[in-house]
């Protein structure tokens, strides 16, 4: 088989083909977008009642952590007021805690005692129009899992747990809003 080369022409060629390609490739991309950018809730709405959460767990007020953290991201990041009447807002937002599970993940070598534990929280969200009682967004099994230490040191012993509740109804909140007002 002789040795074939490529004169200047073609290299040109095959050179502006390939940046083409690339231009098409870039260009025909999946379309992304600043969060919190794109509306995916009636224009006329202007308020939204969210009640407090049910609670389904033995776990003492959790709901109110985690209506209290939608709340906040409503507020921070939409521009509807929150009100407390179901009856005269725009849409109401229902939560559910269905159920909080924690597991050890990591064991103290030397003590065996459970040094770090995984809790997973399990909710159900529904945000209804009031005027026609359509469902705008549902979620029936939004999951949430966090890490949170232990001590051991009787002394200087802090209960991590709370705060890892605080920081899961946060990320909760936060993507609760986003799945809520985002066209994903």
């Amino acid at each position: 088989m002789p040795h074939r080369r490529c004169n200047k022409t073609q290299r040109l060629s095959l050179g502006a083909t390939l940046a083409v390609a690339v231009a098409v490739f870039f260009l025909s991309s999946c379309g992304y977008h600043v969060a919190g950018r794109a509306a995916n809730l009636p224009s006329e709405w202007k308020t939204i009642a969210i009640p407090a959460f049910k609670n389904d767990t033995t776990r003492y007020r959790i709901e109110q952590r985690f209506t209290a953290a939608v709340i906040r991201q409503f507020i921070q990041r939409t521009k509807y007021r929150i009100i407390q009447d179901p009856e005269s807002a725009d849409a109401v937002l229902h939560g559910e805690i269905l159920s909080i599970e924690t597991a050890p993940v990591i064991f103290d070598a030397t003590t065996g005692q459970v040094t770090t534990s995984l809790v997973t929280v399990h909710t159900k969200v529904t945000l209804v129009d009031n005027q026609t009682q359509k469902t705008v967004y549902e979620n029936d099994d939004m999951v949430f899992r966090d890490e949170y230490q232990i001590s051991s040191d009787v002394q200087s012993f802090f209960e991590e747990q709370d705060p890892a509740l605080d920081r899961m109804a946060r990320d909760f909140s936060a993507q609760l809003v986003s799945n809520v007002t985002e066209k994903f």
